[in-house]
This record gives structure tokens, C-alpha cells and sequence, in this order.
């Protein structure tokens, strides 16, 4: 029965835990750059673009295409951040608790 009880504590806490880091994940936000830095983009938590800058050397640029290659470059590198970011935080939150094999977060 002590494990039981102690089951029901772990499972308690993770929660709690996967409440405040689902919290924490929203709050995330990365950024990508782009062709040495001349394009920048920052997205929050959820994956949404919250900016994008331009280095203005990019504007007199007659090569529309180099500059949308550039900005779709910089938001996969941002989400990829994002995506490595929120797994950490996520991970922590599960702290030591081991799941039954094939069983997987969120339940």
C-alpha cells in the first residue's frame, strides 16, 4: 500500500511540475538568424513570429527571392531553438519520475 501511496504522491507532484513547466513554455521565447545575421527572427513560446528584422543593406537588394530564402531560414532556426528550449523545460519538470514503458507525457 506504501507504494501505492507513494505512486499517487509522484504522480501528484509531476502535475504540478508539468502545470509550472507548460507555464515556463509559454513564456520561451528564441531567435534565428540568418545570412550572417542580416535577418533576425524572434518567436515566443507557442511558435508565433514576435519579430523580424531586416538589415536595411537587404532592402536595396533587387533579389526578392534571396530575401524570403532568408527570413524562412531564420524562423527554422529560431523554432528549432524554441523546440530544443521547451523540451529541456519540459524535461526538468518530469525531474526524476520514471514512466511505465510506453507510456508517454502528456497523459
Amino acid at each position: 500500500m506504501k507504494d501505492l501511496m507513494g505512486l499517487m504522491k509522484q504522480a501528484k507532484d509531476m502535475q504540478k511540475n508539468m502545470q509550472l513547466a507548460q507555464e515556463q513554455v509559454a513564456d520561451l521565447t528564441a531567435i534565428g538568424r540568418s545570412g550572417g545575421g542580416l535577418v533576425t527572427v524572434t518567436l515566443a513560446g507557442g511558435g508565433n513570429m514576435k519579430a523580424l528584422e531586416i538589415d536595411p543593406s537587404l532592402m536595396t537588394s533587387e533579389d526578392k527571392e534571396v530575401v524570403e530564402d532568408l527570413i524562412v531560414a531564420a524562423f527554422q532556426d529560431a523554432k528549432v531553438k524554441l523546440d530544443q528550449a521547451q523540451a529541456e523545460t519540459m524535461k526538468a519538470a518530469m525531474g526524476d519520475i520514471q514512466l511505465p514503458p510506453g507510456m508517454k507525457m502528456p497523459f
